[in-house]
């Protein structure tokens, strides 16, 4: 049965798409507790302060276009006051945006999850730890709700929205406490 093109089975298909999340959110997290870390792992050749260097570089280019993602979908969902209705190409040029997000992160979140595994010495890794394993519980969950029929409106903006914030997150607990000196503002 359908009510406004919705189906009645979306809330179970919301709630097994969000438990999926929430599982790989928990491997991973489970995985980053049982692994011993190893320091000495490089991020493409790079060691130390080089390799933090680097990931900070790689999680501002996240945030930059998290931003352009959440202003395409804003275009696409017809929010943005001084645009055009938006057209196939907006739509294209989102999803590959995301498949540029997405790639840009997985050597830093590899090299954290192997180089330091899922701590909690601290509030700042504490949140940076958690924060990366629900990213990637997000990233499935926007992915298999993409590919879903039939959701509600608010199901893609909230999941979208939520992989943002989680960005931004990850971006506030490492690069911007590394640009700031090792301290948060």
């Amino acid at each position: 049965m359908t009510i406004h093109g919705v189906s009645s089975k979306s809330p179970a298909r919301i709630a097994g798409v969000a438990l999926i999340g929430v599982a790989v959110a928990v491997a991973l997290y489970v995985f980053g507790r049982v692994h011993t870390p190893n320091y000495t792992i490089g991020l493409f050749g790079r060691v130390g302060l080089d390799a933090i260097s680097l990931k900070s570089l790689l999680a501002t280019i996240a945030v930059g276009l998290a931003v352009v993602q959440v202003l395409l979908a804003l275009w696409i969902y017809g929010k943005l006051p001084i645009a055009r209705r938006a057209g196939r190409p907006v739509g294209l040029t989102h999803r590959i945006v995301g498949i540029v997000l997405i790639i840009d992160t997985l050597p830093v979140a590899v090299h954290c999850m192997l180089a330091y595994g899922v701590q909690l010495t601290s509030l700042r890794v504490t949140v940076h730890s958690l924060a990366g394993c629900f990213f990637y519980g997000a990233v499935i969950a926007k992915l298999l709700f993409v590919h879903s029929k039939r959701l509600p409106g608010w199901v893609l903006p909230v999941a979208g929205g939520l992989l943002a914030v989680l960005v931004v997150v990850l971006w506030y607990t490492s690069a911007l406490w590394y640009y700031n000196g090792y301290s948060l503002p």
